[in-house]
């Protein structure tokens, strides 16, 4: 008995670490989406770049405590510490690396309204979405809330797959974004006698930065979404190589060497492997990161020079708005074992999952950011949108004049 007791502790305690080193990771990842966009957008926003991922982190975190955990897995925390501690906190870690996730997606919206939008009403936004809107849709696919998934298996024999969220995170974020974008409209000066201006990265060395640090987390993102030990899979980290380097090599070819590009490249590949990342040979890993990073550079290209409205600073509908929902339905086609998956899954489950996540995303999207807009407002006046948001909503620019 005190073998058996002292193996369960141990076992444990590892599952424990092993799902906090997993938070960490993801922790990380938004230093990437900070630099990314701090490279990005023009110098006299960059200060605005890194003041709303922290400042947002910080709102998800306890709006995702209090509210959003509840709602989709209806576990909360308000208990005595005696009580959180048993099994060694595996609860509490378990919703330090999900609430990393959650916080992703006003970290995805910041890179779409950039330059332009104000402060306050886009935080108590941010609040909003993770707080409501993401964990609706987190709880039907990941806890299996409101019967949407017992259904799929009936109707198709399987229910949606998303291992690590390509519908569930990415998907959700990018489709929330666009309804952002298109309620604040084109930043000024944006095109002229409908033909896009071109808005120089402000620093390339950043934008790489970011581009790196996200890479890197990804692989805690997508391998730690075992959550246990028993479950980890040298498949899902060997699936994320493949489809980080198919997004590098074809976002090279097809994005003619652009380093906006190329550093998007290897995300959009990561975007859309997630979802399958523990099914697919690794050969249809390439395949899904290579169409992820053609999906990336053409999309972009249009949305910018096409849709006026759609100033998406950072391109995080294509990426991953629409590199999500790919991912969803490539888990679908990749996982079949007659292409070298696992098996288990349902194309039809994975297109009906991949645009519920749409529909609630982007509906969502709009009623909060629509209501906040006509109480609040969302955007910067002309004139502060000129000066940049640093100056204007912080006091100061990010490197001192000499």
């Amino acid at each position: 008995m005190d073998i058996t007791s002292a193996v369960h502790t141990l076992t444990q305690s590892a599952n424990t670490l092993f799902i906090l080193l997993g938070a960490i990771m993801v922790l990380a990842m938004h230093a990437g989406f900070a630099f990314l966009e701090v490279g990005t957008v023009r110098h006299k926003n960059q200060v605005n770049a890194l003041v709303k991922i922290m400042t947002d982190f910080g709102i998800s975190a306890v709006v995702y405590f209090f509210f959003g955990y509840y709602i989709a897995y209806g576990n909360h925390f308000m208990a005595g510490a005696a009580e959180l501690t048993a099994n060694s906190g595996y609860e509490l870690v378990k919703f330090f690396f999900l609430m990393t996730f959650a916080a992703a997606i006003p970290a995805i919206v910041s890179g779409g309204i950039a330059e332009r939008a104000r402060f306050y009403p886009m935080l108590i936004a941010s609040g909003l979405i993770v707080g409501l809107v993401y964990p609706f849709f987190e709880g039907m696919i990941w806890n299996g809330n409101y019967g949407f998934q017992n259904w799929l298996e009936t109707q198709f024999g399987a229910s949606f797959h998303d291992f690590a969220g390509s519908v569930v995170v990415h998907a959700v974020g990018g489709w929330v974004a666009l309804a952002a974008v298109l309620l604040l409209g084109a930043r000024n000066g944006r095109y002229r006698n409908g033909k896009v201006v071109a808005f120089a990265p402000s620093n390339i060395p950043f934008l790489a930065l970011g581009a790196w640090i996200l890479t890197v987390g990804w692989f805690g993102f997508n391998v730690m979404s075992a959550q246990t030990l028993d479950g980890i899979s040298g498949l899902v980290a060997v699936n994320s190589l493949m489809a980080m380097v198919g997004g590098v090599l074809v976002s090279m070819v097809l994005g003619r060497k652009d380093p906006g590009f190329i550093h998007n490249g290897p995300l959009a590949g990561l975007v859309a492997v997630c979802a399958g990342s523990d099914l697919m040979h690794p050969v249809g890993a390439l395949i899904t990161g290579g169409v992820a990073g053609a999906i990336f550079v053409y999309l972009f290209e249009w949305a910018q020079a096409k849709i006026e409205r759609l100033d998406d600073v950072l391109g995080v509908w294509p990426l991953h708005g629409i590199c999500g929902v790919w991912g969803g339905i490539a888990a679908g086609i990749f996982g079949q074992q007659v292409l070298g998956g696992l098996g288990g899954v349902s194309l039809m489950a994975q297109i009906i999952g991949s645009a519920a996540g749409v529909a609630i995303a982007f509906i969502g999207g709009l009623i909060v950011y629509g209501v906040i807009n006509a109480v609040a407002g969302l955007r910067l006046t002309e004139e502060e949108e000129f000066n940049g948001a640093d100056v204007s909503i912080h006091r100061i620019g990010s490197t001192a004049l000499e």
